[in-house]
């Protein structure tokens, strides 16, 4: 599936850093920033080389025509935001266990521009699985594919935390410190 994305990888020039801090293997937790609906697509393609991520994605996704079968076929995990899904926590929960990568956002949501705060999602995670590597992703450039015709530039740059550091807001601070929050849309 992420052939089909690299044109849209193309077009927004997606230049990756950092790649060297994503293991080939083993469990592995991805904490990007989101500010548009493009960042799970860029970061998918951005990793495609070395890991295959799912996601913990909104369940109505799930509900758009032609979308759910997709999702499925990807194998992401819909998750019912702001419910305490123990369902999509248990489903990343195992797939890290099983050795996959699982890619959570820590606000949950766009950002719409706002610094938002941590949602526990990723906590739940490190804790259920203590040995899972965390890798945070500074996503950047992805809130200017809405510019057409005008081409965006866009930069996924992935790091480890500090050592000690995994608290859900610690994290969200720390990508935000590289990538301030940025609104979506035409301005």
């Amino acid at each position: 599936m992420c052939r089909v994305l690299l044109p849209l990888a193309w077009w927004g020039r997606v230049r990756v850093s950092g790649l060297e801090a994503v293991p080939e293997r083993g469990p592995l937790l991805v904490v990007p920033n989101h500010d548009s609906q493009m960042d799970p697509v860029v970061l998918g393609v951005a990793l495609r080389k070395r890991r295959t991520l799912r996601f913990l994605a909104r369940a109505n996704l799930w509900k758009i025509p032609g979308l759910g079968p997709v999702m499925r076929g990807m194998r992401q995990i819909p998750i019912e935001r702001g419910a305490g899904d123990a369902g999509a926590i248990g489903a990343a929960v195992a797939a890290l266990e099983a050795g996959e990568a699982i890619c959570v956002f820590p606000e949950g949501k766009l950002s719409l521009g706002e610094k938002l705060r941590a949602r526990g999602g990723v906590a739940r995670l490190k804790a259920a699985c203590p040995g899972a590597t965390i890798v945070l992703a500074a996503i950047s450039g992805t809130t200017d594919y809405v510019r057409f015709p005008r081409r965006p530039r866009v930069a996924v740059e992935l790091f480890r935390p500090p050592e000690g550091m995994a608290e859900p807001q610690q994290l969200l601070d720390a990508l935000r410190e590289r990538v301030p929050p940025v609104k979506a849309g035409r301005s």
